[in-house]
Protein backbone atom coordinates (compact mmCIF):
# COMPACT_ATOMS: atom_id res chain seq x y z
CA UNK A 1 0.00 0.00 0.00
CA UNK A 2 2.55 2.23 1.00
CA UNK A 3 4.69 1.17 -2.28
CA UNK A 4 1.17 2.47 -4.25
CA UNK A 5 1.04 5.58 -2.51
CA UNK A 6 4.52 6.80 -2.72
CA UNK A 7 4.42 5.75 -6.92
CA UNK A 8 1.32 7.70 -7.10
CA UNK A 9 2.88 10.79 -5.55
CA UNK A 10 5.88 10.73 -7.81
CA UNK A 11 3.25 10.47 -10.66
CA UNK A 12 1.34 13.59 -9.66
CA UNK A 13 5.09 15.16 -8.78
CA UNK A 14 5.94 13.94 -12.11
CA UNK A 15 2.68 15.20 -14.03
CA UNK A 16 2.64 18.21 -12.42
CA UNK A 17 6.99 19.48 -13.21
CA UNK A 18 5.56 18.42 -16.73
CA UNK A 19 2.80 20.82 -16.84
CA UNK A 20 4.55 23.45 -15.17
CA UNK A 21 7.42 22.90 -17.68
CA UNK A 22 5.17 23.09 -20.39
CA UNK A 23 3.34 26.18 -19.21
CA UNK A 24 6.54 28.36 -18.92
CA UNK A 25 7.29 27.21 -22.44
CA UNK A 26 4.17 28.49 -23.70
CA UNK A 27 5.00 31.41 -21.97
CA UNK A 28 7.76 32.43 -23.38
CA UNK A 29 7.16 30.96 -27.36
CA UNK A 30 4.39 33.85 -26.56
CA UNK A 31 6.14 36.10 -25.02
CA UNK A 32 8.64 35.74 -28.32
CA UNK A 33 5.82 35.52 -30.88
CA UNK A 34 4.66 38.72 -29.80
CA UNK A 35 5.89 42.13 -31.67
CA UNK A 36 7.38 43.73 -29.15
CA UNK A 37 6.66 47.94 -30.09
CA UNK A 38 8.26 50.63 -28.25
CA UNK A 39 6.63 54.22 -28.62
CA UNK A 40 7.81 57.43 -26.69
CA UNK A 41 4.77 59.32 -26.90
CA UNK A 42 0.64 58.23 -27.11
CA UNK A 43 -0.14 59.36 -30.25
CA UNK A 44 2.18 57.29 -31.62
CA UNK A 45 1.02 54.09 -29.44
CA UNK A 46 -2.79 55.15 -30.49
CA UNK A 47 -1.41 54.64 -34.00
CA UNK A 48 -0.05 51.51 -33.49
CA UNK A 49 -2.95 50.24 -31.75
CA UNK A 50 -5.16 51.38 -34.60
CA UNK A 51 -3.22 49.74 -37.38
CA UNK A 52 -2.89 46.13 -35.56
CA UNK A 53 -6.53 46.42 -35.10
CA UNK A 54 -7.89 42.88 -34.01
CA UNK A 55 -4.05 41.79 -33.72
CA UNK A 56 -3.12 44.08 -31.16
CA UNK A 57 -3.09 41.27 -28.72
CA UNK A 58 -0.52 40.18 -31.01
CA UNK A 59 1.59 42.85 -29.64
CA UNK A 60 3.91 44.11 -26.58
CA UNK A 61 3.08 47.87 -27.33
CA UNK A 62 5.14 50.24 -24.54
CA UNK A 63 4.13 53.86 -24.07
CA UNK A 64 7.72 54.92 -22.41
CA UNK A 65 6.08 58.71 -21.44
CA UNK A 66 3.49 57.89 -18.57
CA UNK A 67 0.26 60.40 -17.91
CA UNK A 68 1.30 63.47 -17.11
CA UNK A 69 4.71 63.22 -18.05
CA UNK A 70 6.34 66.36 -20.37
CA UNK A 71 8.09 65.00 -23.42
CA UNK A 72 10.34 68.12 -22.94
CA UNK A 73 11.94 66.90 -19.79
CA UNK A 74 11.37 62.96 -20.20
CA UNK A 75 14.73 61.22 -19.11
CA UNK A 76 14.87 57.33 -20.07
CA UNK A 77 15.37 54.71 -16.82
CA UNK A 78 17.74 52.26 -17.74
CA UNK A 79 14.75 49.88 -17.79
CA UNK A 80 13.68 52.02 -20.93
CA UNK A 81 17.10 51.63 -22.60
CA UNK A 82 16.62 47.66 -22.01
CA UNK A 83 12.58 47.83 -23.68
CA UNK A 84 14.32 49.84 -26.81
CA UNK A 85 17.41 47.48 -27.34
CA UNK A 86 15.51 44.58 -27.01
CA UNK A 87 12.45 46.00 -29.27
CA UNK A 88 11.07 45.17 -32.79
CA UNK A 89 10.34 48.11 -33.49
CA UNK A 90 10.83 51.90 -31.94
CA UNK A 91 9.08 55.18 -32.63
CA UNK A 92 10.00 58.37 -31.78
CA UNK A 93 9.28 62.34 -31.93
CA UNK A 94 13.06 62.93 -33.35
CA UNK A 95 13.45 66.43 -32.13
CA UNK A 96 15.42 68.18 -29.83
CA UNK A 97 13.80 67.18 -26.65
CA UNK A 98 14.53 63.23 -27.73
CA UNK A 99 18.57 64.23 -28.11
CA UNK A 100 18.51 60.89 -25.58
CA UNK A 101 17.87 59.05 -28.35
CA UNK A 102 20.52 58.24 -30.37
CA UNK A 103 22.47 57.06 -27.27
CA UNK A 104 19.71 54.58 -26.37
CA UNK A 105 19.79 53.42 -30.37
CA UNK A 106 23.38 53.00 -30.10
CA UNK A 107 23.46 49.26 -28.63
CA UNK A 108 21.00 47.25 -29.82
CA UNK A 109 20.08 43.24 -28.39
CA UNK A 110 17.48 42.75 -31.57
CA UNK A 111 19.70 43.21 -34.93
CA UNK A 112 16.69 43.32 -36.75
CA UNK A 113 14.74 46.40 -34.93
CA UNK A 114 13.04 49.08 -36.84
CA UNK A 115 13.20 52.55 -36.04
CA UNK A 116 10.77 55.50 -37.24
CA UNK A 117 12.03 59.05 -36.72
CA UNK A 118 8.55 60.55 -37.11
CA UNK A 119 10.44 64.31 -38.13
CA UNK A 120 12.66 62.24 -40.22
CA UNK A 121 9.21 60.43 -42.24
CA UNK A 122 7.72 63.81 -42.77
CA UNK A 123 11.08 66.04 -44.00
CA UNK A 124 9.98 69.21 -45.60
CA UNK A 125 6.74 68.90 -44.47
CA UNK A 126 8.36 69.43 -40.70
CA UNK A 127 8.38 73.40 -39.53
CA UNK A 128 10.72 75.32 -37.67
CA UNK A 129 9.84 76.76 -33.97
CA UNK A 130 8.40 79.78 -34.11
CA UNK A 131 10.21 82.60 -32.34
CA UNK A 132 8.76 86.19 -31.66
CA UNK A 133 9.85 88.88 -29.44
CA UNK A 134 9.93 88.15 -25.96
CA UNK A 135 9.65 84.61 -26.01
CA UNK A 136 14.00 84.23 -25.77
CA UNK A 137 16.71 86.02 -26.80
CA UNK A 138 17.60 86.01 -30.66
CA UNK A 139 20.93 85.86 -30.05
CA UNK A 140 23.77 85.64 -27.20
CA UNK A 141 27.52 86.41 -26.31
CA UNK A 142 30.26 83.98 -26.54
CA UNK A 143 33.00 83.87 -24.37
CA UNK A 144 35.18 85.32 -26.99
CA UNK A 145 32.62 88.04 -26.99
CA UNK A 146 31.18 87.29 -30.56
CA UNK A 147 27.76 87.06 -31.46
CA UNK A 148 25.78 83.97 -32.16
CA UNK A 149 22.34 83.34 -33.56
CA UNK A 150 20.29 80.35 -32.47
CA UNK A 151 20.12 77.62 -34.60
CA UNK A 152 16.35 76.94 -36.00
CA UNK A 153 14.44 74.13 -33.92
CA UNK A 154 12.23 71.58 -35.45
CA UNK A 155 8.65 72.46 -34.41
CA UNK A 156 8.18 68.70 -32.32
CA UNK A 157 4.12 68.70 -32.05
CA UNK A 158 3.94 67.49 -35.64
CA UNK A 159 0.98 65.11 -34.99
CA UNK A 160 -1.40 68.14 -34.33
CA UNK A 161 -1.65 68.10 -38.13
CA UNK A 162 -3.71 65.31 -39.50
CA UNK A 163 -2.37 65.65 -43.08
CA UNK A 164 0.97 64.62 -41.29
CA UNK A 165 -0.50 62.13 -39.00
CA UNK A 166 -2.09 60.19 -42.42
CA UNK A 167 1.73 60.05 -43.51
CA UNK A 168 2.94 58.96 -39.86
CA UNK A 169 0.33 55.88 -40.05
CA UNK A 170 1.25 55.09 -43.55
CA UNK A 171 5.08 54.89 -42.18
CA UNK A 172 4.19 52.55 -39.39
CA UNK A 173 1.73 50.18 -41.09
CA UNK A 174 4.61 49.67 -43.72
CA UNK A 175 7.37 48.68 -40.74
CA UNK A 176 4.38 46.53 -39.17
CA UNK A 177 3.88 45.10 -42.44
CA UNK A 178 7.22 44.36 -43.00
CA UNK A 179 7.95 42.72 -39.87
CA UNK A 180 4.98 40.25 -39.33
CA UNK A 181 4.31 39.41 -43.43
CA UNK A 182 1.73 37.12 -42.40
CA UNK A 183 -0.90 39.83 -41.28
CA UNK A 184 0.06 42.66 -43.58
CA UNK A 185 -3.09 42.49 -45.68
CA UNK A 186 -4.87 43.29 -42.19
CA UNK A 187 -2.43 45.69 -41.55
CA UNK A 188 -2.87 47.45 -44.88
CA UNK A 189 -6.51 47.67 -44.77
CA UNK A 190 -6.48 48.91 -40.80
CA UNK A 191 -4.16 51.76 -41.86
CA UNK A 192 -6.31 52.69 -45.06
CA UNK A 193 -9.65 52.88 -42.76
CA UNK A 194 -7.66 54.99 -40.26
CA UNK A 195 -6.74 57.34 -42.94
CA UNK A 196 -10.02 57.82 -44.38
CA UNK A 197 -11.34 58.86 -40.68
CA UNK A 198 -7.97 61.15 -40.51
CA UNK A 199 -9.15 63.01 -43.91
CA UNK A 200 -12.87 63.13 -43.31
CA UNK A 201 -11.91 65.03 -39.86
CA UNK A 202 -9.66 67.00 -41.37
CA UNK A 203 -12.39 67.90 -43.75
CA UNK A 204 -14.58 69.04 -40.60
CA UNK A 205 -11.83 70.92 -39.43
CA UNK A 206 -11.46 73.17 -42.86
CA UNK A 207 -15.50 73.40 -43.10
CA UNK A 208 -15.28 75.34 -39.51
CA UNK A 209 -12.89 77.13 -39.98
CA UNK A 210 -13.67 78.64 -43.77
CA UNK A 211 -17.64 79.10 -41.84
CA UNK A 212 -15.77 80.90 -39.01
CA UNK A 213 -16.51 84.77 -38.46
CA UNK A 214 -13.24 85.16 -36.49
CA UNK A 215 -9.62 84.21 -37.61
CA UNK A 216 -7.54 85.40 -35.12
CA UNK A 217 -6.18 83.52 -32.31
CA UNK A 218 -4.46 84.88 -29.34
CA UNK A 219 -1.84 82.66 -27.32
CA UNK A 220 -0.02 84.36 -24.52
CA UNK A 221 3.08 81.60 -24.57
CA UNK A 222 4.71 79.34 -26.78
CA UNK A 223 1.94 78.41 -29.39
CA UNK A 224 2.01 74.10 -29.81
CA UNK A 225 -0.53 74.27 -32.04
CA UNK A 226 0.97 75.31 -34.98
CA UNK A 227 0.27 72.50 -37.43
CA UNK A 228 -3.41 72.17 -36.47
CA UNK A 229 -4.31 75.67 -37.31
Amino acid sequence: MKKMIALLLALLMAVGMLAGCAKQNDDTDDTTDKLRIVTTIFPEYDWVKEILGDKADHADITMLLDNGVDLHSYQPTADDIVKISDCDLFIYVGGESEGWVEDALKNSANKDRKVINLLDVLGDKVKSEEVVEGMQEEEHEHEEGEAHEHEEEADEHVWLSLKNAEVLVGAISNALQELDAENKEIYAENADAYVKKLSALDAEYQTAVDNATCKTVLFGDRFPFRYLV
